[in-house]
Protein backbone atom coordinates (compact mmCIF):
# COMPACT_ATOMS: atom_id res chain seq x y z
CA UNK A 1 0.00 0.00 0.00
CA UNK A 2 1.40 3.15 -0.99
CA UNK A 3 1.58 5.76 2.18
CA UNK A 4 2.10 9.75 2.10
CA UNK A 5 4.74 11.46 4.10
CA UNK A 6 3.62 14.63 5.23
CA UNK A 7 7.35 16.26 6.60
CA UNK A 8 7.26 18.30 3.34
CA UNK A 9 3.60 19.52 3.07
CA UNK A 10 3.65 23.18 2.02
CA UNK A 11 -0.18 24.26 2.02
CA UNK A 12 -1.17 27.19 0.97
CA UNK A 13 -3.61 28.03 3.20
CA UNK A 14 -2.42 27.36 6.92
CA UNK A 15 0.78 26.98 8.68
CA UNK A 16 2.12 23.70 8.56
CA UNK A 17 5.50 22.40 10.47
CA UNK A 18 6.66 19.02 12.07
CA UNK A 19 8.19 18.54 15.67
CA UNK A 20 9.48 14.98 15.45
CA UNK A 21 6.03 13.05 14.30
CA UNK A 22 3.33 15.81 15.20
CA UNK A 23 2.02 17.61 13.11
CA UNK A 24 1.67 21.08 14.29
CA UNK A 25 -1.80 23.26 12.07
CA UNK A 26 -2.21 27.18 12.56
CA UNK A 27 -4.61 29.31 10.96
CA UNK A 28 -2.56 32.50 9.01
CA UNK A 29 -4.85 35.39 9.48
CA UNK A 30 -4.03 36.31 13.33
CA UNK A 31 -5.57 40.18 12.18
CA UNK A 32 -8.70 38.73 11.81
CA UNK A 33 -8.49 36.04 14.45
CA UNK A 34 -8.41 33.21 11.54
CA UNK A 35 -10.88 32.82 9.62
CA UNK A 36 -11.82 29.75 7.79
CA UNK A 37 -12.21 30.35 3.60
CA UNK A 38 -13.78 28.05 0.99
CA UNK A 39 -10.15 27.13 -0.24
CA UNK A 40 -8.26 26.61 3.55
CA UNK A 41 -11.61 24.29 4.47
CA UNK A 42 -10.70 22.19 1.14
CA UNK A 43 -6.95 22.19 1.86
CA UNK A 44 -7.78 21.19 5.69
CA UNK A 45 -9.98 18.11 4.44
CA UNK A 46 -7.45 17.07 1.68
CA UNK A 47 -4.67 17.37 4.43
CA UNK A 48 -6.60 15.52 7.04
CA UNK A 49 -7.32 12.76 4.31
CA UNK A 50 -4.03 12.67 3.14
CA UNK A 51 -3.14 11.66 6.97
CA UNK A 52 -4.80 8.49 7.15
CA UNK A 53 -2.08 7.04 4.62
CA UNK A 54 0.68 9.42 6.64
CA UNK A 55 3.68 7.57 8.35
CA UNK A 56 5.69 9.85 9.39
CA UNK A 57 2.65 11.41 11.35
CA UNK A 58 1.68 9.93 14.90
CA UNK A 59 -0.71 13.14 16.35
CA UNK A 60 -1.89 16.63 15.28
CA UNK A 61 -1.94 19.70 17.19
CA UNK A 62 -3.99 22.72 16.55
CA UNK A 63 -2.19 25.53 17.73
CA UNK A 64 -3.77 28.87 18.31
CA UNK A 65 -2.06 32.11 16.20
CA UNK A 66 -2.05 35.52 17.46
CA UNK A 67 -3.80 34.79 21.00
CA UNK A 68 -6.60 33.39 18.82
CA UNK A 69 -7.60 30.17 17.89
CA UNK A 70 -10.67 30.63 14.63
CA UNK A 71 -12.85 33.02 13.84
CA UNK A 72 -15.33 31.00 12.05
CA UNK A 73 -16.17 31.47 8.66
CA UNK A 74 -14.84 34.33 6.61
CA UNK A 75 -17.83 37.03 6.30
CA UNK A 76 -16.59 37.81 3.14
CA UNK A 77 -15.19 34.82 1.61
CA UNK A 78 -17.94 32.67 2.49
CA UNK A 79 -20.67 34.17 4.65
CA UNK A 80 -21.19 36.88 1.85
CA UNK A 81 -21.02 34.23 -1.69
CA UNK A 82 -22.98 31.64 0.10
CA UNK A 83 -26.21 34.38 0.48
CA UNK A 84 -25.96 34.83 -3.40
CA UNK A 85 -26.10 30.33 -4.25
CA UNK A 86 -28.64 28.54 -5.15
CA UNK A 87 -29.85 25.35 -3.24
CA UNK A 88 -27.40 22.89 -5.34
CA UNK A 89 -24.15 25.09 -4.37
CA UNK A 90 -24.99 25.92 -0.92
CA UNK A 91 -25.53 22.01 -0.34
CA UNK A 92 -21.81 21.24 -2.21
CA UNK A 93 -20.70 23.65 0.74
CA UNK A 94 -21.92 22.36 3.41
CA UNK A 95 -21.23 18.64 2.94
CA UNK A 96 -17.59 19.42 2.05
CA UNK A 97 -17.16 21.11 5.56
CA UNK A 98 -18.78 17.99 7.13
CA UNK A 99 -16.63 16.19 5.11
CA UNK A 100 -13.43 17.85 7.03
CA UNK A 101 -14.91 16.72 10.31
CA UNK A 102 -15.11 13.77 8.70
CA UNK A 103 -11.57 13.43 7.58
CA UNK A 104 -10.46 14.86 11.39
CA UNK A 105 -12.76 12.02 12.58
CA UNK A 106 -10.75 9.19 10.35
CA UNK A 107 -7.38 9.95 9.91
CA UNK A 108 -6.29 8.00 12.60
CA UNK A 109 -4.01 10.35 14.21
CA UNK A 110 -5.11 11.71 17.57
CA UNK A 111 -5.79 15.42 17.69
CA UNK A 112 -5.09 17.76 20.01
CA UNK A 113 -6.66 21.33 20.22
CA UNK A 114 -5.43 23.92 22.41
CA UNK A 115 -7.14 27.30 22.43
CA UNK A 116 -6.60 30.86 23.07
CA UNK A 117 -9.25 33.66 22.53
CA UNK A 118 -12.09 32.98 19.83
CA UNK A 119 -12.62 29.62 19.08
CA UNK A 120 -16.49 29.90 17.46
CA UNK A 121 -18.04 28.32 14.61
CA UNK A 122 -16.12 26.69 12.11
CA UNK A 123 -13.77 26.93 14.72
CA UNK A 124 -15.60 25.73 17.29
CA UNK A 125 -16.08 22.82 15.53
CA UNK A 126 -12.57 22.10 14.87
CA UNK A 127 -12.02 21.73 18.75
CA UNK A 128 -15.49 19.18 18.81
CA UNK A 129 -13.89 17.62 16.43
CA UNK A 130 -10.65 17.02 18.10
CA UNK A 131 -10.02 14.41 20.45
CA UNK A 132 -8.49 15.84 23.14
CA UNK A 133 -8.90 19.82 24.25
CA UNK A 134 -7.10 22.17 26.26
CA UNK A 135 -7.52 25.90 26.24
CA UNK A 136 -6.74 29.16 28.62
CA UNK A 137 -9.18 31.30 31.21
CA UNK A 138 -9.79 33.76 28.19
CA UNK A 139 -10.75 30.61 25.60
CA UNK A 140 -14.68 31.38 24.11
CA UNK A 141 -15.81 28.88 22.53
CA UNK A 142 -18.86 29.07 20.46
CA UNK A 143 -21.55 27.67 18.41
CA UNK A 144 -22.75 30.92 17.54
CA UNK A 145 -24.89 29.72 14.22
CA UNK A 146 -28.05 30.85 15.05
CA UNK A 147 -26.64 34.58 15.59
CA UNK A 148 -26.54 34.30 11.65
CA UNK A 149 -29.92 33.00 10.99
CA UNK A 150 -28.76 29.44 10.99
CA UNK A 151 -29.31 26.30 12.49
CA UNK A 152 -27.25 24.96 15.67
CA UNK A 153 -27.17 21.63 13.51
CA UNK A 154 -24.00 22.05 11.93
CA UNK A 155 -20.82 20.22 10.62
CA UNK A 156 -22.12 17.34 13.30
CA UNK A 157 -22.68 19.51 16.52
CA UNK A 158 -25.59 17.93 16.98
CA UNK A 159 -24.54 14.66 17.15
CA UNK A 160 -20.81 15.03 18.96
CA UNK A 161 -21.63 17.92 21.22
CA UNK A 162 -24.49 16.12 23.70
CA UNK A 163 -21.96 13.50 23.58
CA UNK A 164 -18.91 15.71 25.66
CA UNK A 165 -21.41 18.07 27.60
CA UNK A 166 -24.65 16.45 27.73
CA UNK A 167 -27.70 17.17 26.02
CA UNK A 168 -28.93 20.26 27.77
CA UNK A 169 -25.82 22.25 27.62
CA UNK A 170 -25.44 21.76 24.28
CA UNK A 171 -29.08 22.63 23.76
CA UNK A 172 -28.05 25.72 25.96
CA UNK A 173 -25.16 26.37 23.82
CA UNK A 174 -26.66 25.72 20.09
CA UNK A 175 -29.71 27.46 20.45
CA UNK A 176 -28.05 30.47 22.13
CA UNK A 177 -24.91 30.73 20.35
CA UNK A 178 -23.02 32.23 23.28
CA UNK A 179 -19.43 32.16 23.95
CA UNK A 180 -18.53 28.93 26.61
CA UNK A 181 -15.56 30.51 28.70
CA UNK A 182 -12.56 28.53 29.40
CA UNK A 183 -13.74 28.02 33.29
CA UNK A 184 -17.07 26.93 31.92
CA UNK A 185 -15.63 24.49 29.11
CA UNK A 186 -13.26 23.17 31.67
CA UNK A 187 -15.89 22.96 34.57
CA UNK A 188 -18.49 20.90 31.73
CA UNK A 189 -15.62 18.61 30.74
CA UNK A 190 -15.13 20.05 27.02
CA UNK A 191 -11.50 21.13 28.45
CA UNK A 192 -10.17 18.59 29.83
CA UNK A 193 -7.22 21.42 31.48
CA UNK A 194 -6.68 25.05 31.97
CA UNK A 195 -3.19 26.33 31.22
CA UNK A 196 -1.93 29.59 31.15
CA UNK A 197 -1.39 31.73 27.82
CA UNK A 198 2.30 31.01 27.94
CA UNK A 199 1.90 27.20 28.85
CA UNK A 200 -0.30 26.53 26.53
CA UNK A 201 2.19 25.66 23.05
CA UNK A 202 3.74 23.86 25.79
CA UNK A 203 1.62 21.95 27.48
CA UNK A 204 0.20 20.61 23.68
CA UNK A 205 3.54 19.90 22.68
CA UNK A 206 4.60 18.02 25.53
CA UNK A 207 1.16 16.01 25.33
CA UNK A 208 1.18 15.06 22.16
CA UNK A 209 5.09 14.62 22.30
CA UNK A 210 3.99 12.00 25.22
CA UNK A 211 1.06 10.39 22.66
CA UNK A 212 3.55 9.77 19.96
CA UNK A 213 5.77 8.23 21.84
CA UNK A 214 3.40 5.62 22.66
CA UNK A 215 2.15 2.40 20.78
CA UNK A 216 0.56 4.26 17.86
CA UNK A 217 -0.97 1.79 15.98
CA UNK A 218 -3.15 0.90 19.56
CA UNK A 219 -3.88 4.40 19.05
CA UNK A 220 -5.31 4.58 15.92
CA UNK A 221 -7.25 1.45 17.12
CA UNK A 222 -8.53 3.59 19.95
CA UNK A 223 -9.61 6.59 18.45
CA UNK A 224 -11.62 4.58 15.75
CA UNK A 225 -13.50 2.42 18.57
CA UNK A 226 -14.65 6.02 20.32
CA UNK A 227 -16.07 6.84 17.70
CA UNK A 228 -17.31 3.70 16.50
CA UNK A 229 -18.73 2.74 19.45
CA UNK A 230 -20.98 5.88 19.26
CA UNK A 231 -23.72 3.22 17.29
CA UNK A 232 -23.35 0.27 19.33
CA UNK A 233 -24.70 -1.28 21.90
CA UNK A 234 -23.07 -2.56 25.10
CA UNK A 235 -22.84 -6.04 23.93
CA UNK A 236 -21.89 -4.63 20.58
CA UNK A 237 -19.29 -2.73 21.91
CA UNK A 238 -17.91 -5.15 24.14
CA UNK A 239 -17.24 -7.65 21.31
CA UNK A 240 -15.85 -4.78 18.94
CA UNK A 241 -13.32 -4.26 21.73
CA UNK A 242 -12.85 -7.86 22.03
CA UNK A 243 -11.81 -7.96 18.19
CA UNK A 244 -9.82 -4.73 18.48
CA UNK A 245 -7.80 -6.08 21.28
CA UNK A 246 -6.75 -8.93 20.21
CA UNK A 247 -5.63 -7.43 17.08
CA UNK A 248 -3.36 -5.44 18.82
CA UNK A 249 -2.54 -8.45 20.62
CA UNK A 250 -0.46 -9.48 17.46
CA UNK A 251 1.54 -6.48 17.49
CA UNK A 252 5.43 -5.89 18.06
CA UNK A 253 4.17 -3.25 20.31
CA UNK A 254 2.70 -5.54 22.78
CA UNK A 255 5.49 -7.85 22.79
CA UNK A 256 8.00 -5.36 23.02
CA UNK A 257 5.91 -3.90 26.53
CA UNK A 258 5.95 -7.69 27.82
CA UNK A 259 9.77 -8.31 27.68
CA UNK A 260 10.76 -4.51 28.67
CA UNK A 261 8.46 -4.83 32.07
CA UNK A 262 10.25 -8.50 32.37
CA UNK A 263 13.48 -6.79 32.17
CA UNK A 264 12.33 -4.02 34.42
CA UNK A 265 12.57 -1.65 31.78
CA UNK A 266 10.99 1.18 29.45
CA UNK A 267 9.51 0.18 26.14
CA UNK A 268 10.16 1.44 23.34
CA UNK A 269 7.55 1.40 20.82
CA UNK A 270 7.77 1.51 17.09
CA UNK A 271 3.93 1.77 15.98
CA UNK A 272 3.46 -2.15 14.78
Amino acid sequence: MNTTLMANLKPKHFLWRMEGSVAIIQLNNPERKNPLTFDSYAELRDTFRDLQYADDVDVVVFLPNGENFCSGGDVHDIIGPLTKMNMKDLLKFTRMTGDFVKAMINCGKPIISAVDGVAVGAGAIITMASDMRIATERAKTAFLFTRVGLAGCDMGACAMLPRIIGQSRAADLLYTGRSMSGLEGERWGYYSRLVSPDELEKTALEMAARISEGPNFAHSITKTQLNHEWNMGLEQAIEAEAQAQAICMQTQDFHRAYHAFVAKDKPVFEGN
